[in-house]
């Protein structure tokens, strides 16, 4: 998304709102993903009082959901944890495999919140499933044809291949929307058990602590989505405007 928005940038000349429109989403995604790690590394600092880590708790979320098929593994890097239902592992960081902390108990217990979803058949994770493949793909069309397009459509006037980048951008749009029922819901799964395990989380202080972790790292999505629409608008609004021309 990087490369777009630069891209945007430089030929942004006669589209002014939609290049604002594209700069306060960018300032505000910094602002967000800034207070997000910010958050984390707060509560990551704050050591569960049940003393037990992110595996450990994840371990107990899936068992409580007679979840017996899913392995908790810890993956290397920083912020990496997932859930991969295509070999069914809850894949947790080391700072949130081997923590103590109410924000490696707040993570640990999302990412099972998706293995939650996963078995029950939830119909938004399923669709966001089945687009992945497509999506990988877009994705893929979307890094060169915006930046080639605009460029061709700059010298010569030819919108085709930036009407191909557009048609992608708008694909991977629609998969970031459909991402953010799928990690409130996971969200809302992971607060509502641990608030009914005092032996995990034993104090009010901590279960606030993990809905605020939880609550910012769902905004970062949100964010996400409202870039990718953001660059969406002013690609389709540059193609728009070339047609009219």
């Amino acid at each position: 998304m990087q490369l777009q928005l630069i891209t945007a940038l430089i030929v942004g000349g006669g589209l002014n709102s939609a290049w604002l429109l594209m700069i306060v989403v960018a300032i505000i995604s910094f602002g967000v993903q800034w207070r997000f790690k910010s958050k984390f590394k707060e509560y990551s600092e704050e050591g569960l009082l049940s003393g037990l880590s992110g595996a450990e708790v994840a371990e107990r979320m899936l068992h409580d959901n007679g979840i017996t098929n899913v392995k908790v593994i810890s993956v290397e890097g920083q912020l990496t944890d997932h859930y991969n239902p295509e070999n069914r592992t809850v894949n947790l960081s080391p700072d949130v495999y081997h923590s103590r902390s109410v924000a490696a108990a707040a993570v640990a217990a999302h990412e099972c919140g998706h293995a939650v979803q996963h078995a029950e058949a939830y119909s938004w994770l399923s669709l966001r499933s089945a687009m992945v493949p497509v999506i990988g793909i877009a994705s893929t069309v979307t890094q060169w044809t915006l930046m080639i397009g605009v460029m061709l459509l700059f010298f010569s006037g030819n919108p085709f291949i930036l009407t191909i980048g557009v048609a992608a951008l708008a694909l991977v749009t629609i998969f970031s929307f459909v991402t953010l029922p799928v990690e409130f819901d996971a969200s809302r799964r992971a607060l509502a058990w641990l608030n009914n395990n005092y032996s995990v989380m034993q104090t009010q202080q901590e279960h606030e602590q993990a809905k605020d972790a939880l609550w910012w790292a769902a905004m970062t999505y949100v964010v996400a989505a409202l870039g990718s629409l953001a660059t969406l608008l002013y690609y389709a609004s540059l193609l728009s405007g070339s047609r009219r021309n």
